[in-house]
């Protein structure tokens, strides 16, 4: 296993490397010595969760403001369209976003920092994403951003088929800016 930067600091993609055969494949989704190498205490994930999402459903654009929480993102069925985008003010690239494609013939993880919004989009029938998160939830630090904001400009690749009343409701980028600058000093900054 492997990983490198991406264009947004302290968010890193690992890439396995599967062995397939007739059966199937196998292949490491985590490896200790290798998240210790890229500066990530594998210890440190209190939870595992995963969820499943049909084709064009988009989940986000989610984080968390005080301590917030780091992920190990990866998809484990199907295909997703992935987004991060740099919440964090101090960043140089605060309000830039990055995407990936995340799916189950790569199987790539990304390691998203505290301080950054997460969404995706199912892109095949069915899709799961699967969670390691190093912090418990806090639904006061919660903030989301619509996924639809014409400042973020995401180029969701399918028509939108769902999305929950949350993320129907979420604020603007400009309206969340002011809310992430006030509790920026709280953000864990980029490694």
């Amino acid at each position: 296993m492997h990983f490198r930067s991406t264009s947004l600091p302290g968010v890193l993609l690992f890439t396995p490397t599967p062995h397939h055969d007739e059966r199937g494949f196998f292949s490491r989704t985590a490896d200790a010595r290798t998240l210790i190498n890229a500066g990530i205490d594998p210890a440190g994930f209190v939870q595992d969760s995963q969820s499943r999402s049909r084709q064009g459903v988009v989940r986000g654009m989610h984080g968390r403001t005080g301590t917030g929480e780091a992920k190990l993102v990866r998809c484990s069925h199907g295909a997703l369209f992935d987004v991060v985008v740099d919440a964090r003010p101090d960043s140089p690239t605060f309000g830039q976003r990055a995407q990936f494609r995340l799916d189950d013939d790569h199987l790539w993880s990304l390691y998203l920092p505290r301080g950054v919004l997460h969404g995706f989009q199912a892109l095949t029938e069915t899709a799961d994403i699967c969670y390691r998160i190093d912090a418990e939830h806090d639904p006061r630090d919660d903030v989301a951003v619509r996924y639809a904001d014409p400042d973020l400009a995401i180029p969701w690749p399918l028509p939108v088929s769902l999305i929950s009343d949350r993320d129907a409701a979420a604020s603007s980028w400009r309206d969340a800016v002011p809310h992430l600058r006030r509790h920026g000093s709280r953000l864990t900054p980029a490694p």
